[in-house]
């Protein structure tokens, strides 16, 4: 076997595939191809196999090779994920963009589709994922991101830069436990929320990949993970137009307890909607003044 100096790109891959599925990492030539295109500066299938890897590279290739046997998320080492079609930046300041998150999505397009200039807030905004992925899609629409983060707030913003959206996204520092800012007051036709809502008991059952990598900050939603959905709920309901509809994701298990919530609180029209893999885990609800 060569020494790391000399090994070709094609060597590098069946090293780090290898290394990768010994630790049953769950699409190992995957995530091989994207860490040894994220080290080569280039996506591995335009490169030639047999190129040799230079010192440069190799050592970067086994920094970023070590970090995920370790469990820190490919995300934060790629420093970029996809999401609805967009490729967002993404640093351990923000939890990383969840397929889970997809169809959340396509709901509050699909509604914001059904406005006339639609104008939307994104609540717990974190990378921007969902405002940005809808403003991608509704060349209409407008959207203001919320977080109490400000690492948060600034790669948000930088991602709305990366897509050419800053024209229509704007970023602002808030808490979602607390009332709002005057500012926003009774100015949106959709509001989406991906809050924290891991209970305390589940935060001590967190995946490592998660706990020791992803901000508790935006994990944690109190003893039962739904203190975001009370606050929200009789907090905010000021800022959504009258019929405004507002879009909730919680826990796999919670989706009764947040529509319970909403009803209570006297929403109406209140929805438990499924994710793309059966999931109830989308809350769809309306303010009626």
């Amino acid at each position: 076997m060569h020494g790391n100096n000399e090994m070709t790109v094609k060597g590098w891959y069946t090293k780090i595939c290898q290394a990768l599925q010994a630790q049953d990492i769950s699409m190992p030539e995957l995530e091989a191809r994207e860490l040894v295109s994220c080290a080569m500066g280039e996506d591995l299938r335009r490169m030639p196999q047999t190129k040799t890897v230079c010192a440069q590279e190799a050592s970067k290739l086994e920094w970023l090779m070590e970090r995920r046997l370790q469990g820190e998320p490919l995300a934060y080492l790629l420093e970029e994920w996809d999401f609805y079609g967009i490729t967002l930046r993404v640093t351990p300041d923000v939890l990383i963009p969840r397929s889970d998150t997809e169809r959340l999505c396509e709901l509050a397009i699909e509604h914001a589709r059904a406005c006339e200039n639609p104008r939307v807030l994104d609540l717990c905004s974190g990378s921007g994922c969902i405002a940005l992925a809808l403003l991608h899609e509704v060349p209409t629409a407008r959207a203001v991101g919320v977080d109490l983060s400000p690492k948060a707030i600034e790669l948000a913003q930088q991602n709305a830069e990366r897509l050419g959206l800053t024209e229509r996204y704007q970023c602002a520092s808030g808490n979602a436990l607390e009332l709002p800012p005057q500012e926003y007051l009774g100015v949106f036709d959709v509001m989406v929320c991906n809050p924290p809502y891991i209970t305390e008991q589940e935060m001590h059952e967190l995946d490592s990949s998660v706990a020791d990598y992803e901000p508790h900050l935006a994990l944690y939603g109190g003893t039962d993970g739904l203190d975001f959905y009370r606050a929200i709920i009789y907090g905010w309901a000021q800022v959504l137009r009258p019929d405004g509809v507002l879009f909730f994701e919680c826990g796999w298990k919670q989706g009764e307890e947040v529509a319970k919530i909403c009803m209570e609180a006297g929403w109406r029209n209140t929805q438990i909607e499924t994710d793309y893999a059966g999931v109830p885990r989308i809350i769809r609800t309306q303010h009626t003044h």
